[in-house]
């Protein structure tokens, strides 16, 4: 797959796409510090990216080796437990996200390994083996930048219905259509 922009908003964020582009070879910790360095406030990246009202999964560049997506979670919005098989870095730009922490267990399901919240401003690294599950606690939507160090949409990966279920294969088009949707909301 040739890499190209698959929404091009601005030239602020073409730049900061191009940016990722030519870091891409530094690692995942140089990305973590260009994803922190552009959802500080005030942000101009977070301002042209537009709306952080309607949820929705926006793909902003895809590549075999680089995915960046917008991300806008719905109000109270839960995402069972996956993994990505790539790094990703995660900067929040509103809002808040819950991550908890999965690993697998014998036979069947996963064990709890820990939880980190990230507030508006804060950016995490999160290496290619982990698997979370991830929720919005609030009730207002939450805008993130994610970077993957991969094709997000590409590579197969796993995911868990709950802590107890068996692993299967990762369905991207559900994971779309929760986003657009704001399906998996607790009321």
């Amino acid at each position: 797959m040739t890499g190209k922009p698959a929404m091009s908003c601005s030239p602020i964020v073409d730049r900061f796409v191009t940016t990722c582009r030519e870091s891409l070879a530094a690692g995942p910790a140089r990305m973590r510090e260009l994803v922190e360095r552009a959802i500080c406030e005030p942000s101009d990246l977070i301002e042209a990216l537009g709306s952080r009202d309607i949820p929705g999964m926006r793909t902003l560049y895809r590549a075999d080796d680089l995915t960046i997506l917008h991300v806008v979670w719905a109000p109270k919005l839960n995402v069972p437990p996956h993994e990505h098989r790539m790094w990703a870095v995660i900067g929040m730009c509103c809002g808040c996200e819950v991550n908890r922490f999965w690993r697998r267990a014998q036979p069947i399901g996963l064990r709890s390994a820990g939880e980190k919240t990230l507030h508006a401003g804060d950016a995490a690294l999160l290496e290619a083996s982990v698997i979370h599950s991830v929720s919005n606690p609030l009730p207002r939507t939450t805008g993130a930048i994610h970077v993957y160090g991969g094709d997000f949409f590409g590579v197969g990966r796993s995911e868990w219905a709950s802590e107890d279920a068996p692993e299967q294969p990762f369905d991207v088009q559900r994971a779309l259509q929760r986003f657009d949707r704001g399906d998996d909301v607790k009321r």
